[in-house]
């Protein structure tokens, strides 16, 4: 990852000023220090993934001949959440199992220069290819159905339990049969959820309308979730605690949803709805999820993986600064933040939760 970032620095300037304000405070002899890069991690991949030519219209053909479909991993390296995909999860005896009984496992560098020929026919490099699929995060998972359909599309690591769900939904052809948010709600929600959601401080109160209006109008952050649901405590209590991260927040209009709930909104578009509908229509999964949507209602960005405090606030920043419509590459725009705030002398970890120090301690 950290190849890339000298060429980046060109968005500097843009940053929001809460991403600079300690850098601003520091004293002049720390400038002089270059800051420390903390959380990346070297990532072996299993030998059994596909050794492809990356012909994907072929490898779609010989999956099909095997009973198998493809899945396309984007990856990079120094990727921690690659790491944890591979130790947490593809380490798991049935995550293995199903992957290579039911799937070709082709991996994509998001930076790579090999040759791919997409499935329009059309020649790109790694990174060419991942730029035209939109590819923000890393690991990324394209699971392809026998006509080169996209039938499900995971952005960023996601826990074993869910990578499970996946596998078994789409090895299992279910995507005929049920919607994937419908298939994991059946394994994860209790079917009498109890207890309240946790509510924070940003959250409006009663926002039943999205639209945004007027030239004052704030970027939007829709945080679906539901009760039972440890996956957003962890988020609470463990990312949006950190105190980068609640100074961004502030600068949005932030509503907490209950995904499951049958109330009627209107949505940034002008449409009414009930929010389980919206969610459906969004191809929000599972909770906890965030999307960001921009002054104007266009969703930019979505927060739908187990992230930590960096890229978190890295996806606030992107839309507050208003980077996203310059720079494509969510990516590249962290890149070049990491690199502006280690040239001013702060450290930058990229694995580190709220409750964590920044420098990690030796074990």
């Amino acid at each position: 990852m950290t190849r890339h970032l000298p060429v980046l620095l060109a968005l500097v300037a843009a940053f929001s000023v809460h991403a600079v304000h300690a850098v601003h405070a520091a004293e002049p002899a720390a400038a002089a220090r270059m800051g420390a890069y903390y959380g990346d991690k070297a990532t072996e991949y299993p030998a059994w993934f596909k050794d492809s030519f990356l012909n994907l219209k072929e490898d779609i053909d010989e999956a099909r001949q095997s009973g198998k479909r493809v899945i396309l991993m984007f990856t990079q390296n120094g990727c921690p959440y690659c790491a944890a995909l591979v130790e947490r999860s593809l380490s798991q005896r049935e995550i293995e199992a199903t992957m290579k009984e039911k799937f070709d496992v082709i991996a994509v560098n998001l930076w790579g220069d090999r040759p791919v020929v997409g499935l329009d026919g059309k020649s790109y490099t790694e990174k060419t290819y991942s730029a035209a699929l939109k590819i923000q995060f890393t690991p990324s998972l394209l699971f392809f159905d026998e006509t080169g359909k996209t039938v499900l599309r995971l952005n960023g690591y996601v826990p074993p339990t869910r990578l499970q769900a996946a596998l078994d939904w789409v090895g299992g052809r279910q995507e005929r049969k049920i919607a994937f948010r419908d298939f994991v709600a059946a394994r994860e929600v209790p079917e009498q959820a109890t207890g309240e959601m946790i509510r924070e401080d940003f959250f409006l109160k009663n926002a039943t309308d999205l639209r945004r209006r007027g030239k004052q109008a704030r970027p939007l952050a829709v945080f679906f979730e539901q009760k039972d649901c440890p996956d957003c405590a962890v988020l609470h209590r463990r990312v949006l605690a950190d105190p980068e991260t609640r100074n961004v927040i502030a600068k949005f209009d932030n509503v907490q949803f209950d995904m499951w709930s049958r109330t009627p909104i209107i949505t940034p578009e002008g449409t009414r709805m009930a929010i389980r509908d919206w969610v459906r229509q969004l191809g929000v999964h599972y909770a906890p999820g965030i999307v960001l949507f921009d002054p104007a209602g266009r969703e930019v960005i979505r927060w739908e993986s187990s992230f930590r405090v960096f890229h978190t606030t890295g996806m606030f920043d992107y839309v507050v600064s208003g980077e996203y419509r310059r720079e494509p590459s969510f990516q590249r725009f962290l890149g070049a933040k990491a690199e502006h705030i280690r040239k001013a002398g702060q450290d930058v970890n990229i694995w580190r939760y709220a409750d964590e120090p920044i420098a990690p301690t030796a074990r």
